[in-house]
């Protein structure tokens, strides 16, 4: 199930979705919807929303670096909401993001590596 890839410089997750993509310059690049069991490749992120305890995100990054990055929460009234995201370790681990209000998406933007171990920057 995988659709175009995406060139925009943020990444835009629905509800339910599942993406796989790189980072180049900061921004998602080469992303493509996936089904929720595709392992990331070397050098990829995968992130999906799925609407548990009000909306989780879970992020894994198949990189060799800690990745920080700005989430924005999309509302479902469309408006965009303030989000604090945490970074992303490295190495095909995984961080997750909870927010008890339900949301439509989350846009994904401004990657950055992180120090190591660096979790809330």
């Amino acid at each position: 199930m995988a659709t175009a890839p995406l060139s925009a410089k943020s990444l835009t997750v629905r509800m339910g979705e599942t993406w796989l993509f790189a980072v180049r310059q900061g921004a998602p690049v080469d992303a493509r919807k996936v089904t929720p069991t595709t392992a990331p490749a070397p050098g990829q992120f995968k992130v999906s929303l799925q609407p548990l305890f009000g909306s989780t995100m879970t992020i894994a990054n198949n990189s060799r670096f800690d990745y920080a990055y700005r989430a924005t929460l999309i509302l479902p009234t469309g408006k965009p909401g303030v989000a604090k995201s945490c970074a992303v370790p490295a190495n095909g681990r995984i961080a997750i993001e909870q927010w008890t209000k339900a949301v439509a998406a989350v846009r994904l933007d401004r990657f950055k590596p992180a120090p190591a171990g660096a979790l809330c920057p």
